[in-house]
């Protein structure tokens, strides 16, 4: 029975790794203790789940104590981005196994001390970079481990975030980029990770342009210049489009996302902590719209862009190799989408010959079904039978959130950016990608 213990009681630790410890993996994991700064998070834990309500809870900085107390095997760090280093620091000098959240840190420098410290512990950091285990890109990694489209030349990525997602980022902490690192880290290491893994390649350089386009006082869709506003009593919140699209006049949730209802009251409870912060704040310290181009350490050339406020949420993706060339487009939350969407496929084009179209098995649960096989490498280790490894490690953690914090330096000092300039080749880096 391996042990467990979470820091940072947040939505995505509860449903994400507290629920399958309890309701699925009970057999081979223990919850043995809960850590966060707020303790309303424990109580909202334990009327969720009554089966925490022995469950020993710590303060921010009694992480020793805790260690001392119920003896952990493991920690999962799903607490706020900026404070992952710490917690992760924390447990790979206990010698535990660490689970994190995407991302690892917030900096490469800070990923950097985090593989440090794993290099002098007898524990191991996996970061859960769960857009690996959707199916779709599952089968993309196994056709370019085929050989099916020959080696990897160029690949073209462009991701979109809807209204409804998007703007959620700019209501919270993500807006700050201290703590977040901005949404070239705290979201398209997401995305980044996946081409890494995708093409086995390195990212080394990159060049970025970055802008605010939507949100932010000098925004279009502002109602009116003024900071302070929140959603729950702002007297202009009928003339936002942002917030219109999803609410009715009575101030009730979409009917696509009624859940977010509840989920958002219960969240007004937690001490300090607003989600309906106004999006067009002039103290948002973070960009909503990003291209890039990334050189990867084969040759691969990336073109990739992400924006965070569009008509609907998915993305295109081409691969082109020496042999072929592979397309995919996914809408994500078709519920959102104001018009009808076709079933997601991935279109194999050989450069001599016709086109093929592979249709996917789909799964159940979150992230495309990513979530729950996510879950099984973490609780009852990565599957044996799978031709390549799936579950990242301080690595690939790092690489991610290195390629996303090029994007932004370079995009804000307007030339390129080395990978490993930021990741400070020490002696524990020579070597990490060879």
């Amino acid at each position: 029975m391996k042990r467990y213990v979470v820091c940072g009681m947040s939505n995505r630790a509860l449903g994400m790794f507290i629920k399958p410890m309890l309701k699925t993996f009970s057999d081979s994991c223990q919850l043995v203790g809960m850590l966060d700064v707020d303790e309303v998070r424990f109580e909202v834990c334990r009327q969720q789940y009554p089966e925490t309500t022995e469950v020993p809870a710590f303060s921010a900085g009694e992480f020793d104590r805790m260690v001392e107390e119920v003896r952990p095997d493991a920690v999962i760090v799903t607490s706020r981005d900026d404070t992952h280093v710490d917690f992760i620091i924390q447990g790979l000098r206990h010698d535990l196994e660490v689970v994190s959240e995407k991302p690892m840190a917030v900096t490469a420098d800070e990923c950097r001390r985090i593989m440090e410290a794993e290099e002098e512990s007898r524990g191991h950091v996996n970061v859960t970079f769960n857009y690996r285990y959707n199916p779709y890109h599952m089968k993309i990694k196994e056709l370019i481990d085929s050989g099916k489209i020959g080696r990897v030349t160029s690949v073209d990525l462009n991701w979109y975030i809807d209204t409804y997602h998007g703007s959620s980022y700019f209501q919270r902490w993500n807006r700050y980029r201290e703590h977040s690192g901005g949404l070239s880290i705290h979201k398209s290491s997401h995305h980044f990770d996946l081409v890494n893994w995708w093409i086995d390649q390195q990212p080394e350089e990159v060049f970025a342009y970055g802008a605010l386009n939507y949100y932010g006082s000098d925004s279009v869709h502002n109602p009116r210049k003024e900071d302070g506003r929140h959603c729950a009593t702002c007297d202009v919140k009928l003339d936002c489009p942002y917030y219109t699209r999803w609410n009715t006049r009575s101030n009730t949730a979409s009917v696509q996302d009624d859940h977010i209802s509840s989920d958002m009251k219960r969240r007004e409870g937690y001490t300090g902590y607003r989600p309906d912060k106004c999006v067009f704040d002039s103290d948002i310290t973070i960009e909503d719209t990003y291209t890039a181009v990334v050189k990867y350490s084969q040759g691969s050339l990336l073109n990739y862009s992400v924006n965070f406020s569009l008509p609907y949420e998915g993305y295109r993706l081409a691969i082109n190799g020496t042999e072929g060339r592979l397309e995919t487009m996914e809408y994500h939350a078709p519920s959102r989408v104001p018009f009808p969407v076709q079933e997601q496929t991935i279109d194999y084009f050989p450069l001599f010959g016709s086109k093929e179209t592979i249709h996917v098995v789909e799964r159940e649960g979150g992230h495309g079904g990513g979530d729950p096989v996510l879950q099984e490498d973490i609780f009852l280790g990565e599957n044996p039978k799978r031709p390549y490894t799936i579950l990242s490690g301080s690595w690939d953690g790092a690489l991610a959130v290195a390629a996303g914090e090029a994007v932004w330096k370079s995009a804000h000092e307007n030339q390129p950016v080395r990978v490993e300039d930021l990741l400070a080749a020490t002696e524990v880096m020579k070597g990490r990608g060879d």
